[in-house]
């Protein structure tokens, strides 16, 4: 009965397979109505009116819901500074829209189409309100406040400050400064938001919805409608992709508040929504834009001695996620690297783009584009090969992080490091790390085109950071005769499409030495499950894994007592780490790390900009591959999505107004644009602190690409990029083909 290191198939692969998965846009209940929501669609304003007498007068409109409906209007994930509709009502500054994605009114009617209808029968009066687009921009002592209650647009401050960093710079025979642009990327998941929301049979307004962590949902829906959080109830089903959008609240709230508002007027009728692609993409949050000032130096021996980083981060209207992406971005922007002496200012600002939220990585991709674009400079700076630049400065076992507290153990970046440079050609000699040829080479059949190869690495925290109180709750029953014939599973862990179940039924399987087909699973049903914690910060697997592995000796120790059936409850808690220092930041950050090392090779077209990736090679420590399969397919769906952020994704933004609204016009890779070749090297070098060994997964694959490409576009041109994604325009003009914008 060995299950872990099994490629066992999905338990979902089936169903979904044959199309019979159900998702929250399939759900249906009879006699169900249908919601649509109004968009602002103007950046930054102030709702004067909002009159909807013609749309309740349209036949076939039940209810149409303003401001005054909400009876808390306010959400979200840390801090409620989103309105649910934005218009007058009694709480302050709510009738601020403050992007274009702001929700005005809804309209619960028969059908969809009279919804739609009805929208536009809703009369709105406006003051328009200056915008403020550039976070540089909204610090500005004349830049409009978009929060007068915050008084500022600067919401947050992180840093990090250890050694000397002026000494350390006296201490440096090269030193390299930059400024960095990285971009935002809309989520694109297959499945845009929905939820289907009615009144249970005890009484509950329960939602089936879309999301990653049920408990965080439930709270923020009992907040904004004025009701305990046992009135409430999340379903997830299956989910068609979240990468971290979906961690913010979008269709949830309104549409609970539109079953209750037919509930109170003696109207038993689910009401269900569904947002078009465009209106998914107006009005979810997106991965961070950063802008960063920093400097790095290294002695000539190769020893990096000081490395200072000035970040922004452009957090749109809202807050949602954005100061746990910044203080993650603050560890990123130095790498996994041993330096004595750092400091890092990060900032949250306020702007009237769409807000940013948590996006596969959440802050370190943007960061590690940073630490690791500055390696590869001080590497050509000092005429030294970029893989011995890095073996010199690596963290090891036993190593201090640039917070001054040690690594968890289990520190594998050396050895992923090592792997993915002799997969891409690095040959080590008593000498050092020696680069593989073809740098800048001219490709023999197309003359136009220049080869280039590149690498980056970085390392990924497991499950949130910085002291945050880090649970994760797992029910196990038994049942049976004279030996354990079935088991349930409750479990609050989403499946948002990377395997979380099947995952779960081995480890279960595995640890209470029982069949697969005996593990029975209860999820994401908040009113039958406890909180999990969320399926994000690639925690699920060490955090479950760690729950279930504790959990079953409990459960079986009892079964031994002749305690039939068991029933347990059992909350798994990590190694505690601690909160950033008031006047340094330093602190013991995380529970446990990821590491990776990824190379590529690019062709650049030096006539039309095109940069193809040709070729991956991706070493990751994964601790124990619980299930192979799914290692390597979220590997390689990792690797595809992280394509598309460095060379395809260009989200435009022009005074608040989104110019890439349809995925027409935001382009993500099909499979015309993954490599012709994606060598992963998948290492198992167990962590001590993880389940079997396990590390994280889900994130990690996508920490640093884009660093590895814009390094070998720069092996193949001779040119830095600093800024991507690296579109044909961008490429061209780098390249001083095109005028500069």
């Amino acid at each position: 009965m060995k299950h872990i290191g099994q490629s066992v198939p999905r338990v979902d692969a089936r169903s979904k397979v044959k199309g019979e998965a159900v998702f929250a846009s399939d759900m249906t209940r009879p006699n169900q109505a249908f919601m649509k929501v109004l968009l602002a669609r103007r950046p930054h304003a102030i709702v004067k009116r909002v009159d909807t007498a013609r749309a309740e007068a349209l036949e076939g409109v039940l209810a149409v819901l303003t401001s005054r409906d909400v009876p808390a209007n306010e959400f979200g994930y840390y801090t409620y500074d989103q309105p649910v509709l934005v218009g007058p009502c009694e709480k302050p500054y709510a009738d601020r829209v403050r992007y274009v994605g702001d929700r005005v009114a809804a309209v619960i009617a028969e059908t969809e189409a009279v919804a739609q209808k009805a929208l536009g029968l809703i009369e709105v009066e406006y003051e328009d309100l200056p915008a403020v687009c550039d976070m540089e921009d909204a610090l500005r002592p004349d830049a409009p406040v978009l929060h007068p209650d915050v008084g500022s647009n600067q919401f947050g401050h992180h840093f990090l400050y250890n050694g000397d960093i002026e000494t350390g710079f006296q201490q440096a025979d090269v030193i390299v400064e930059s400024v960095y642009n990285t971009p935002a990327q809309e989520h694109a998941y297959l499945q845009t938001e929905a939820g289907l929301a009615y009144m249970d049979e005890d009484g509950r307004v329960a939602v089936v919805t879309t999301g990653q962590w049920g408990a965080k949902d439930r709270k923020q829906i009992a907040h904004a409608l004025g009701l305990p959080e046992e009135q409430v109830r999340v379903i997830y089903p299956m989910t068609g992709g979240a990468f971290g959008g979906r961690e913010d609240i979008s269709v949830q709230i309104v549409v609970c508040l539109g079953a209750l508002k037919l509930h109170r007027m003696g109207i038993d009728r689910p009401v269900k929504i569904v947002w078009t692609r465009e209106e998914s993409i107006l009005a979810h949050c997106k991965r961070h834009p950063f802008r960063v000032y920093t400097r790095w130096g290294a002695t000539r021996e190769g020893k990096i001695v000081a490395a200072e980083v000035r970040m922004y981060a452009d957090g749109g209207a809202y807050k949602f996620t954005t100061s746990i992406v910044t203080s993650n971005a603050v560890l990123n922007s130095l790498g996994p690297y041993e330096i004595p002496n750092v400091k890092v200012d990060a900032y949250d600002i306020y702007t009237n783009n769409v807000p940013r939220g948590a996006f596969r990585g959440f802050g370190g991709p943007q960061a590690v584009y940073i630490a690791e674009q500055q390696v590869n400079k001080l590497a050509q700076a000092l005429g030294m090969d970029p893989v011995e630049l890095r073996m010199r400065n690596l963290a090891r076992e036993g190593s201090l992080q640039t917070t001054g507290a040690p690594y968890p153990p289990g520190v594998s970046i050396r050895e992923v490091t090592e792997a993915c440079a002799e997969g891409s050609g690095w040959q080590k000699s008593t000498a050092g790390w020696t680069r593989p040829e073809g740098f800048g080479s001219e490709d023999p059949q197309h003359p136009n085109k220049r080869r280039g190869v590149g690498i980056a690495c970085a390392h990924k925290n497991v499950g949130f950071s910085y002291g945050y109180p880090e649970s994760c709750t797992v029910g196990i029953e038994l049942y049976g005769g004279s030996k354990i014939e079935r088991a349930r599973i409750r479990h609050g862990a989403s499946e948002v499409g990377m395997g979380t179940l099947t995952v779960i039924t081995q480890m279960a399987a595995e640890a209470l030495g029982l069949e697969l087909d005996q593990v029975e699973l209860v999820s994401s049903d908040t009113a039958e499950t406890k909180d999990s914690g969320s399926v994000s910060a690639s925690r699920m697997t060490f955090f479950i894994g760690n729950a279930l592995k504790e959990g079953a000796e409990i459960a079986l120790q009892k079964w031994q007592e002749e305690e039939r059936p068991v029933q347990i409850l059992h909350t798994y808690y990590p190694p505690k780490t601690t909160a950033p220092d008031p006047q340094t930041g330093q602190c013991d950050p995380n529970v446990a790390y990821a590491y990776t090392t990824q190379a590529v090779e690019v062709s650049v077209d030096m006539e039309s900009g095109q940069v193809e990736v040709e070729k991956i090679i991706c070493a990751i420590d994964v601790g124990k591959a619980i299930n192979p399969g799914l290692v390597e397919g979220q590997i390689q769906g990792g690797l595809v999505q992280s394509v598309g952020y460095a060379v395809m994704e260009n989200f435009i933004e022009k005074d608040g107004q989104v110019l890439t609204p349809s995925l027409s016009t935001y382009l993500i890779p099909t499979a015309l644009d993954i490599p012709k070749e994606m060598k992963t090297i998948i290492l198992e070098i167990p962590d001590p602190r993880g389940p079997w060994g396990a590390r994280g997964l889900g994130e990690v694959m996508n920490m640093c690409l884009a660093p590895a490409v814009t390094h070998a576009v720069y092996e193949a041109t001779g040119v830095w990029f600093d800024e991507f994604p690296l579109t044909p325009e961008r490429v061209l003009r780098g390249l001083g083909k095109l005028e500069a914008v």
